[in-house]
């Protein structure tokens, strides 16, 4: 087990920006050669899809 001094820097360093990019470089990284292991072995590349869609709004009409 690690000393409570350890495991505060550790949060602190958690909580840092440059924690964030590492670790959303890290996922795109591995992602990316999941990709890529998935075409060589046959599967379908991955296609470009919306995230979200907005949808419009409709009015309510009062009931009498």
């Amino acid at each position: 087990m690690y000393s409570n001094e350890f495991e505060k820097c550790f949060a602190d360093f958690l909580d840092r920006h440059e924690y964030d990019d590492a670790e959303n470089a890290l996922f795109a990284m591995v992602r990316i050669a999941f990709s890529a292991g998935w075409q060589a072995a046959g599967g379908a590349p991955p296609q470009s899809e919306r995230i979200y869609e907005l949808l419009p709004s409709v009015p309510c009409d009062p009931q009498p």
